[in-house]
């Protein structure tokens, strides 16, 4: 009999709609956690965490400079918000001249493009391949997902807003195409 019960009790509970939500609401209220000790000697108090602050940037506001040497040479970028070396959301503007290219290349994040003016090529694949670009123009917008293959150029200058996780690393998947090898190389001569 005392089987019996205990099964119709558990029954009644899995099997009576909103029976679990009735009884969490009607739960005891939790208990006050115990304050946390202080650190031991030697030891670093964790920090606070990190608050969003509002943030408006104006055009005439961007502060542009070169790229990263990971990127070929006559990129200007800006950082907007975050640190893209860093884990965490950031936000780059990037400005390329006319004719600028990046070869194939992929990200360990996804990459979120905003075309703001000019034209951006963006093609998928191992390697660049004009007939396989496709024109992203001013108000565009192109999600690179992480490890896919892809390399871009500029069709007149071209400003473009680029977003995500950090860091944002490239890996290009012909080595000798990365300018940071050029530059060693150049370096060691």
């Amino acid at each position: 009999m005392r089987k019996l019960l205990r099964i119709m009790l558990v029954t009644s509970v899995v099997l009576v709609p909103g029976a679990p939500i009735a009884a969490a609401q009607t739960a005891a209220p939790a208990k006050p956690q115990p304050k946390a000790a202080a650190p031991a000697t030697g030891q670093h108090k964790a920090a606070a965490p990190a608050t969003s602050q509002h943030k408006m940037v104006l055009p005439d506001q961007v502060q542009w400079g070169p790229a990263p040497p990971s990127l070929p040479p006559g990129a200007q970028m800006a950082v907007l918000d975050g640190d893209p070396s860093k884990p965490g959301m950031f936000t780059i503007r990037a400005r390329f001249p006319v004719g600028w290219a990046v070869p194939a290349h992929c990200h360990p994040t996804d990459e979120h493009v905003v075309v703001f003016s000019g034209t951006f090529m963006v093609g998928l694949g191992d390697k660049a391949d004009p007939a396989k670009m496709h024109p992203l123009t001013a108000g565009s917008f192109a999600k690179m997902p992480r490890r896919v293959n892809h390399f871009a150029s500029a069709k007149g200058e071209t400003i473009l807003q680029i977003y995500g996780a950090g860091p944002f690393v490239l890996n290009y998947v012909n080595p000798a195409d990365d300018p940071r090898k050029k530059t060693e190389t150049a370096a060691k001569k």
